[in-house]
């Protein structure tokens, strides 16, 4: 057999492949709506969306791939093909730190696939009230950076809202330099969010040193303001590089490399147990001494492994805080209820903020 004859043959074969994914892909997008159709019989609205089965599809996916497709590449493309099908039975409306082109908009693509109805907000306060409104199904905010540590302004929402933690995402983050400007040393003024500013700062001081600094509400926002203004640079993603029209200065600009920021989505109710999920909860107690070692002793006694504690003002007295803990497990299972009932006994305040998947890496 000839090259030529060969490649004819292997093509061949590709397009009977494609037919029959395309095929397969309409096969599941009619059982999607079977799915739908059999909820709504029996009087279940509004639950279409369910993290924890989307995330049990997704593992199981990734145990059966044998390649040569990474992990990665069959979760992005399973993602999509579950967006699409979610699309069928309900679209969602989900909430985003815009304008479009921040890196929240990338994490809430990444949880939620292209099928879904991403709505840009000004504030993180804007997506909470939108959400608790029912305006949109959930949000997406920013919580912590691996190198700038956490999101103060979303913590404190946590402490006045009812909403809860349905999901996690952690997004890999490069940071580049773009302007309308073609040299360095055009730049009289850099834009960005405050996190991307602090997490560029080290590139920042030794190439364009004192060059003022702007923080703005998001990347996105950085990027609109640089391609409006001569001389000006922002601190921004690819996406809003594109979007904007920019060129980039300088790209992978972040002081540290392997940067990813984790951001939660926020919703009404938490999903139910997977076997592989995080806790997320506030509790507060009496200004007293040992009283914090004594609040989180239950969590060693039962062997659950803490991720994160962070201390903001309770907004409820003169230097009384409230502290923002992390865990592995879910509120269901045995050894985390036993927990959180004892600290309970001990704490002036214990809320469960929520329990979801882990994030996907």
């Amino acid at each position: 057999m000839t090259d030529r004859k060969h490649l004819a043959d292997v093509r061949a074969r590709i397009d009977a492949v494609d037919q029959q994914v395309l095929e397969l892909v309409n096969e599941r997008g009619r059982l999607a709506q079977e799915v739908a159709r059999i909820k709504r019989e029996h009087g279940e609205q509004g639950d279409f969306y369910r993290p924890e089965r989307e995330q049990e599809v997704l593992r199981r996916i990734e145990s059966l791939n044998t390649g040569p497709l990474s992990d990665e590449v069959v979760t992005r493309l399973f993602r999509e093909v579950m967006s699409a099908c979610l699309a069928l039975q309900e679209p969602l409306k989900v909430g985003f730190l815009g304008p479009e082109g921040t890196f929240t908009q990338a994490a809430a693509l990444k949880q939620f696939g292209h099928g879904v109805q991403l709505q840009p907000l000004t504030t993180i306060d804007a997506i909470f009230r939108e959400v608790e409104a029912g305006d949109m199904h959930y949000g997406v905010v920013p919580v912590e950076n691996s190198t700038e540590g956490v999101v103060n302004h979303t913590l404190d929402c946590f402490l006045t809202s009812p909403l809860q933690v349905v999901g996690e995402v952690e997004l890999r983050i490069q940071q580049n330099l773009a302007s309308r400007e073609t040299e360095l040393q055009a730049i009289r003024r850099v834009y960005s969010h405050q996190q991307g500013l602090a997490q560029c700062r080290g590139w920042l001081d030794s190439r364009l040193p004192g060059v003022e600094r702007v923080p703005v509400d998001s990347t996105g926002e950085a990027a609109r303001l640089a391609a409006m203004e001569e001389g000006a640079a922002a601190v921004a993603s690819d996406a809003a590089i594109d979007m904007y029209g920019l060129g980039a200065l300088a790209e992978g600009i972040e002081d540290i490399s392997g940067n990813t920021t984790r951001f939660l989505v926020i919703g009404r109710q938490s999903p139910p147990p997977t076997g592989d999920d995080k806790t997320s909860l506030v509790v507060s107690r009496s200004d007293r001494p040992g009283g914090l070692v004594s609040l989180l002793e239950p969590l060693a006694r039962h062997d659950i492994n803490m991720t994160r504690l962070d201390a903001r003002p309770s907004r409820q007295g003169v230097w009384e805080y409230a502290f923002f803990i992390d865990l592995l497990g879910h509120a269901d299972d045995a050894q985390v209820s036993a927990a959180l009932a004892e600290m309970r006994e001990q704490a002036s305040l214990l809320r469960v903020l929520g329990s979801y998947p882990r994030a996907a890496r």
